[in-house]
Protein backbone atom coordinates (compact mmCIF):
# COMPACT_ATOMS: atom_id res chain seq x y z
CA UNK A 1 0.00 0.00 0.00
CA UNK A 2 1.13 3.55 -0.93
CA UNK A 3 2.45 5.59 1.96
CA UNK A 4 -0.05 8.86 3.08
CA UNK A 5 2.14 11.79 2.09
CA UNK A 6 1.56 14.94 4.20
CA UNK A 7 1.09 18.31 2.25
CA UNK A 8 4.69 19.68 3.14
CA UNK A 9 5.85 16.69 1.42
CA UNK A 10 7.83 18.82 -1.51
CA UNK A 11 9.10 20.98 0.77
CA UNK A 12 10.39 18.36 3.21
CA UNK A 13 12.07 17.13 -0.10
CA UNK A 14 13.52 20.48 -1.65
CA UNK A 15 14.98 20.87 2.06
CA UNK A 16 17.17 17.68 2.14
CA UNK A 17 15.00 15.52 4.81
CA UNK A 18 15.29 12.60 5.69
CA UNK A 19 11.87 10.42 5.44
CA UNK A 20 10.79 7.18 6.91
CA UNK A 21 7.16 5.49 7.29
CA UNK A 22 5.51 6.33 10.58
CA UNK A 23 1.93 5.11 11.03
CA UNK A 24 1.40 4.77 6.97
CA UNK A 25 2.77 8.19 6.34
CA UNK A 26 6.27 9.16 4.67
CA UNK A 27 7.26 11.52 7.35
CA UNK A 28 10.90 13.65 7.97
CA UNK A 29 13.09 11.95 10.31
CA UNK A 30 15.56 14.74 10.23
CA UNK A 31 16.49 17.57 8.26
CA UNK A 32 20.45 18.58 9.94
CA UNK A 33 20.84 15.68 12.79
CA UNK A 34 18.69 14.50 15.36
CA UNK A 35 20.87 16.05 18.01
CA UNK A 36 21.12 19.60 16.59
CA UNK A 37 17.58 19.15 16.37
CA UNK A 38 16.98 18.11 19.90
CA UNK A 39 19.24 21.42 21.12
CA UNK A 40 17.15 23.78 19.21
CA UNK A 41 13.96 22.96 20.70
CA UNK A 42 15.58 22.40 24.36
CA UNK A 43 17.34 26.00 23.76
CA UNK A 44 15.42 27.71 21.58
CA UNK A 45 12.81 26.69 19.53
CA UNK A 46 12.28 24.07 16.27
CA UNK A 47 9.23 23.23 13.91
CA UNK A 48 7.27 20.07 13.12
CA UNK A 49 5.18 18.95 10.71
CA UNK A 50 3.33 16.68 12.49
CA UNK A 51 0.21 16.61 9.46
CA UNK A 52 0.02 12.68 10.08
CA UNK A 53 -1.89 12.88 13.27
CA UNK A 54 -5.29 12.58 12.29
CA UNK A 55 -8.29 15.31 12.55
CA UNK A 56 -11.68 14.48 13.42
CA UNK A 57 -14.27 16.91 14.10
CA UNK A 58 -17.93 15.87 16.18
CA UNK A 59 -20.56 17.99 16.18
CA UNK A 60 -24.27 18.35 16.51
CA UNK A 61 -26.75 17.99 19.45
CA UNK A 62 -25.41 14.95 21.46
CA UNK A 63 -21.65 15.54 20.81
CA UNK A 64 -21.15 16.31 24.18
CA UNK A 65 -22.08 12.77 24.86
CA UNK A 66 -20.72 11.11 22.60
CA UNK A 67 -17.42 12.28 23.16
CA UNK A 68 -17.64 11.49 26.63
CA UNK A 69 -19.25 8.11 26.32
CA UNK A 70 -15.85 7.63 24.02
CA UNK A 71 -13.08 9.08 26.01
CA UNK A 72 -11.64 8.61 29.19
CA UNK A 73 -11.81 11.63 30.87
CA UNK A 74 -14.96 14.44 31.43
CA UNK A 75 -15.46 16.11 28.48
CA UNK A 76 -18.14 18.06 30.40
CA UNK A 77 -15.39 20.13 32.21
CA UNK A 78 -13.59 21.25 29.39
CA UNK A 79 -14.61 24.92 27.96
CA UNK A 80 -14.83 26.17 24.83
CA UNK A 81 -11.23 27.18 23.62
CA UNK A 82 -9.62 24.47 25.92
CA UNK A 83 -7.81 21.02 25.35
CA UNK A 84 -8.25 17.95 27.08
CA UNK A 85 -5.82 14.38 27.13
CA UNK A 86 -7.48 11.74 27.23
CA UNK A 87 -7.25 7.36 26.15
CA UNK A 88 -9.64 6.10 24.18
CA UNK A 89 -10.25 2.52 25.11
CA UNK A 90 -12.12 -0.75 24.95
CA UNK A 91 -14.61 -2.27 26.85
CA UNK A 92 -11.90 -4.13 29.01
CA UNK A 93 -10.05 -0.77 29.27
CA UNK A 94 -6.86 -1.47 27.34
CA UNK A 95 -5.59 1.28 25.32
CA UNK A 96 -7.12 1.91 21.95
CA UNK A 97 -5.35 5.63 21.24
CA UNK A 98 -4.28 8.32 23.32
CA UNK A 99 -5.93 11.76 22.36
CA UNK A 100 -5.56 15.33 22.37
CA UNK A 101 -9.25 16.57 22.31
CA UNK A 102 -10.13 20.07 21.76
CA UNK A 103 -13.79 22.16 22.79
CA UNK A 104 -13.50 24.29 19.40
CA UNK A 105 -13.95 27.86 20.30
CA UNK A 106 -17.31 29.65 20.27
CA UNK A 107 -16.80 31.57 16.93
CA UNK A 108 -17.12 27.95 14.85
CA UNK A 109 -19.44 26.11 13.98
CA UNK A 110 -18.16 22.19 14.90
CA UNK A 111 -18.37 21.21 18.68
CA UNK A 112 -14.96 19.32 19.32
CA UNK A 113 -11.74 18.57 17.35
CA UNK A 114 -9.36 15.10 18.28
CA UNK A 115 -6.65 14.50 17.58
CA UNK A 116 -5.97 10.73 17.20
CA UNK A 117 -2.32 9.14 16.35
CA UNK A 118 -0.71 8.91 13.03
CA UNK A 119 -2.83 6.17 10.75
CA UNK A 120 -5.94 5.54 13.00
CA UNK A 121 -8.03 8.37 11.93
CA UNK A 122 -9.80 6.02 9.81
CA UNK A 123 -10.36 3.57 12.89
CA UNK A 124 -11.61 6.20 15.24
CA UNK A 125 -14.10 7.74 12.97
CA UNK A 126 -15.74 3.83 12.51
CA UNK A 127 -15.41 3.55 16.18
CA UNK A 128 -17.44 7.13 16.73
CA UNK A 129 -19.46 6.52 14.00
CA UNK A 130 -20.87 2.75 14.71
CA UNK A 131 -21.24 3.94 18.52
CA UNK A 132 -22.98 6.96 17.43
CA UNK A 133 -25.80 4.61 15.57
CA UNK A 134 -25.36 2.10 18.35
CA UNK A 135 -26.78 4.58 20.98
CA UNK A 136 -28.81 6.40 18.55
CA UNK A 137 -27.31 9.26 19.02
CA UNK A 138 -27.49 12.78 16.93
CA UNK A 139 -24.47 14.06 16.10
CA UNK A 140 -21.91 14.23 13.00
CA UNK A 141 -18.52 12.98 12.58
CA UNK A 142 -15.97 14.01 9.76
CA UNK A 143 -12.40 12.54 9.16
CA UNK A 144 -11.08 16.25 8.04
CA UNK A 145 -7.34 14.35 8.12
CA UNK A 146 -6.82 14.72 4.25
CA UNK A 147 -8.04 18.80 4.85
CA UNK A 148 -5.81 19.80 7.39
CA UNK A 149 -1.98 20.40 8.23
CA UNK A 150 -0.87 20.17 11.69
CA UNK A 151 3.04 22.06 12.61
CA UNK A 152 4.33 21.89 16.31
CA UNK A 153 5.95 25.15 17.19
CA UNK A 154 7.99 23.71 20.48
CA UNK A 155 10.66 25.66 22.52
CA UNK A 156 11.33 28.33 24.92
CA UNK A 157 11.18 30.58 22.12
CA UNK A 158 7.91 29.40 20.66
CA UNK A 159 5.35 32.15 22.12
CA UNK A 160 8.00 35.01 20.54
CA UNK A 161 7.61 33.25 17.46
CA UNK A 162 3.78 32.47 17.65
CA UNK A 163 3.67 36.41 18.28
CA UNK A 164 6.11 36.96 15.02
CA UNK A 165 4.46 35.12 12.96
CA UNK A 166 0.70 35.96 13.94
CA UNK A 167 1.13 39.78 14.33
CA UNK A 168 -0.62 39.52 17.87
CA UNK A 169 1.67 39.92 21.03
CA UNK A 170 -1.55 38.63 22.72
CA UNK A 171 -1.41 35.22 21.48
CA UNK A 172 2.40 34.64 23.28
CA UNK A 173 0.16 34.91 27.08
CA UNK A 174 -2.11 32.16 25.56
CA UNK A 175 -2.62 29.81 28.45
CA UNK A 176 -1.22 26.33 28.85
CA UNK A 177 -4.22 23.87 27.04
CA UNK A 178 -6.05 27.11 25.92
CA UNK A 179 -7.16 26.96 21.83
CA UNK A 180 -7.92 29.73 19.82
CA UNK A 181 -8.48 31.20 15.88
CA UNK A 182 -5.55 32.63 14.58
CA UNK A 183 -4.46 34.00 11.37
CA UNK A 184 -0.89 33.03 9.61
CA UNK A 185 -0.25 33.60 6.69
CA UNK A 186 -3.53 34.83 5.52
CA UNK A 187 -4.52 31.29 6.78
CA UNK A 188 -7.27 31.31 9.14
CA UNK A 189 -6.93 28.00 11.57
CA UNK A 190 -6.75 26.76 15.29
CA UNK A 191 -3.97 27.48 17.34
CA UNK A 192 -2.97 25.71 20.41
CA UNK A 193 -0.97 26.31 23.57
CA UNK A 194 -0.06 22.12 23.51
CA UNK A 195 2.85 19.69 22.21
CA UNK A 196 4.74 16.52 23.32
CA UNK A 197 8.20 17.54 23.94
CA UNK A 198 8.35 18.94 27.40
CA UNK A 199 9.18 22.54 26.46
CA UNK A 200 6.29 25.43 26.25
CA UNK A 201 5.01 25.62 22.63
CA UNK A 202 2.09 25.63 20.51
CA UNK A 203 0.18 23.68 17.75
CA UNK A 204 -1.66 25.25 14.93
CA UNK A 205 -3.96 23.21 12.42
CA UNK A 206 -4.78 25.01 9.09
CA UNK A 207 -6.16 24.35 5.42
CA UNK A 208 -3.51 21.91 3.64
CA UNK A 209 -4.03 24.23 1.14
CA UNK A 210 -2.06 26.68 2.73
CA UNK A 211 0.63 24.69 4.54
CA UNK A 212 3.93 26.01 2.93
CA UNK A 213 3.06 29.54 3.61
CA UNK A 214 2.08 28.55 7.21
CA UNK A 215 5.40 26.76 7.60
CA UNK A 216 7.35 29.01 6.02
CA UNK A 217 6.03 31.86 8.50
CA UNK A 218 8.17 30.39 11.20
CA UNK A 219 11.65 31.62 10.74
CA UNK A 220 13.41 28.26 12.93
CA UNK A 221 15.06 24.94 12.70
CA UNK A 222 12.72 22.30 11.50
CA UNK A 223 12.57 19.13 12.92
CA UNK A 224 12.13 15.05 12.41
CA UNK A 225 10.55 12.65 14.15
CA UNK A 226 13.73 11.64 15.35
CA UNK A 227 14.28 14.50 17.37
CA UNK A 228 10.36 14.63 18.60
CA UNK A 229 11.35 11.30 19.69
CA UNK A 230 14.29 11.98 21.80
CA UNK A 231 12.32 15.13 23.38
CA UNK A 232 8.89 13.14 24.29
CA UNK A 233 10.90 10.20 25.66
CA UNK A 234 12.99 13.12 27.78
CA UNK A 235 10.02 14.01 28.76
CA UNK A 236 8.36 10.81 29.56
CA UNK A 237 5.45 10.64 27.24
CA UNK A 238 4.23 7.88 25.57
CA UNK A 239 4.43 6.52 21.81
CA UNK A 240 1.45 5.04 20.69
CA UNK A 241 2.19 1.75 19.14
CA UNK A 242 5.42 1.50 20.98
CA UNK A 243 4.80 2.34 24.83
CA UNK A 244 0.76 0.66 24.39
CA UNK A 245 -0.59 -1.15 21.35
CA UNK A 246 -3.59 -2.49 21.59
CA UNK A 247 -2.36 -5.76 19.61
CA UNK A 248 1.44 -6.39 20.49
CA UNK A 249 1.28 -5.05 24.07
CA UNK A 250 -2.28 -4.14 25.40
CA UNK A 251 -1.83 -1.79 28.51
CA UNK A 252 -4.82 0.14 29.91
CA UNK A 253 -4.13 3.74 31.64
CA UNK A 254 -3.13 2.85 35.27
CA UNK A 255 -0.31 0.57 33.70
CA UNK A 256 0.89 3.04 31.31
CA UNK A 257 1.02 5.91 33.79
CA UNK A 258 -2.04 8.02 32.38
CA UNK A 259 -4.12 7.49 35.17
CA UNK A 260 -4.21 11.30 35.29
CA UNK A 261 -6.60 11.33 31.84
CA UNK A 262 -9.08 8.50 33.38
CA UNK A 263 -12.19 9.93 35.35
CA UNK A 264 -14.17 7.06 36.50
CA UNK A 265 -17.07 9.26 37.99
CA UNK A 266 -18.42 9.10 34.20
CA UNK A 267 -19.52 7.06 31.88
CA UNK A 268 -17.52 5.70 28.92
CA UNK A 269 -16.39 2.32 27.24
CA UNK A 270 -14.14 0.96 29.68
CA UNK A 271 -15.02 2.49 32.78
CA UNK A 272 -15.90 -0.55 34.19
CA UNK A 273 -12.18 -2.44 33.77
CA UNK A 274 -10.68 0.66 34.82
CA UNK A 275 -12.78 1.47 38.04
CA UNK A 276 -11.44 -2.39 39.30
CA UNK A 277 -7.82 -1.43 38.10
CA UNK A 278 -8.00 1.97 39.96
CA UNK A 279 -9.38 0.09 43.40
CA UNK A 280 -7.17 -2.38 43.44
CA UNK A 281 -3.90 -1.47 41.52
CA UNK A 282 -2.54 -2.56 38.50
CA UNK A 283 -0.26 -5.48 38.71
CA UNK A 284 2.43 -3.79 36.50
CA UNK A 285 3.29 0.13 35.65
CA UNK A 286 5.31 1.56 33.41
CA UNK A 287 8.49 2.78 34.48
CA UNK A 288 11.80 4.82 33.20
CA UNK A 289 15.37 3.58 33.95
CA UNK A 290 18.71 4.95 33.68
CA UNK A 291 21.43 2.84 32.24
CA UNK A 292 24.74 2.80 34.93
CA UNK A 293 27.24 1.52 32.25
CA UNK A 294 27.46 2.67 28.39
CA UNK A 295 25.26 0.88 25.90
CA UNK A 296 21.83 2.30 24.58
CA UNK A 297 18.53 0.44 25.27
CA UNK A 298 16.53 0.11 22.27
CA UNK A 299 12.60 -1.58 22.13
CA UNK A 300 12.42 -5.17 22.70
CA UNK A 301 15.40 -5.68 24.94
CA UNK A 302 14.83 -7.80 28.16
CA UNK A 303 15.12 -6.17 31.67
CA UNK A 304 16.01 -8.28 34.25
CA UNK A 305 15.79 -7.99 38.46
CA UNK A 306 19.01 -8.09 40.09
CA UNK A 307 19.13 -11.59 40.28
CA UNK A 308 18.93 -12.04 36.88
CA UNK A 309 15.06 -12.72 36.04
CA UNK A 310 13.79 -11.70 33.42
CA UNK A 311 10.55 -9.36 34.78
CA UNK A 312 9.98 -7.03 31.56
CA UNK A 313 10.62 -5.36 28.46
CA UNK A 314 11.61 -1.81 27.11
CA UNK A 315 9.44 -0.27 25.17
CA UNK A 316 11.33 2.97 24.04
CA UNK A 317 15.20 3.27 24.64
CA UNK A 318 17.41 6.39 23.58
CA UNK A 319 20.86 8.48 24.41
CA UNK A 320 18.96 11.12 25.61
CA UNK A 321 20.77 13.95 24.07
CA UNK A 322 19.98 16.90 27.11
CA UNK A 323 20.68 14.52 30.15
CA UNK A 324 23.49 12.49 27.75
CA UNK A 325 22.67 9.51 29.96
CA UNK A 326 21.42 6.12 28.62
CA UNK A 327 17.30 6.18 28.96
CA UNK A 328 14.39 3.90 28.60
CA UNK A 329 10.74 3.10 29.91
CA UNK A 330 9.23 -0.51 29.90
CA UNK A 331 6.90 -2.21 32.26
CA UNK A 332 7.94 -4.26 35.20
CA UNK A 333 5.95 -5.71 37.89
CA UNK A 334 4.38 -3.14 40.35
CA UNK A 335 6.88 -4.32 43.07
CA UNK A 336 9.52 -3.25 40.89
CA UNK A 337 8.43 0.14 39.98
CA UNK A 338 10.03 2.28 42.98
CA UNK A 339 12.00 4.61 42.01
CA UNK A 340 16.10 3.43 42.62
CA UNK A 341 15.24 -0.21 42.31
CA UNK A 342 18.39 -1.69 40.71
CA UNK A 343 17.74 -3.69 37.23
CA UNK A 344 19.88 -4.91 34.19
CA UNK A 345 18.79 -4.43 30.98
CA UNK A 346 20.16 -7.10 27.98
CA UNK A 347 21.89 -5.43 25.79
CA UNK A 348 23.31 -7.82 22.65
CA UNK A 349 23.19 -11.15 25.28
CA UNK A 350 24.86 -9.07 28.02
CA UNK A 351 22.79 -7.20 31.39
CA UNK A 352 23.71 -3.81 32.07
CA UNK A 353 23.30 -2.24 35.18
CA UNK A 354 20.52 0.22 35.57
CA UNK A 355 17.93 1.91 38.00
CA UNK A 356 14.60 2.68 38.06
CA UNK A 357 14.10 6.82 37.89
CA UNK A 358 11.16 8.69 38.46
CA UNK A 359 9.41 10.28 35.60
CA UNK A 360 9.69 12.54 33.67
CA UNK A 361 13.76 12.33 32.70
CA UNK A 362 13.76 15.90 32.02
CA UNK A 363 11.63 18.89 33.34
CA UNK A 364 11.86 22.44 32.33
Amino acid sequence: MALRTPPLGAAHEDRGAKTTEFGGWEMPVEFDSIRSEHESVREAVGKFDVSHMGEIVVSGPDADELMNRLTSNDVRTVDAGTAQYAAITDSEGVILDDTMLYRLPESRDEEFLFVPNAGNDVAMEERWESHRDEWNLDATVENRTEEYAMIAVQGPDSADLVAEATGDDALAELPNFAATDATIAGSEGLLARTGYTGEDGFEVIFPSTDAEAVWEAFDCQPCGLGARDTLRMEAGLLLAGQDFDSEANPRNPYEAGISFAVDTSTEFVGRDALAAVEESGPDERLVGFELDERAVPRHGYDIQSSDGETIGTVTSGTMAPTLGTPIGLGYVPAEYAEPGTEIGIVVRGEAKDAHITALPFYER
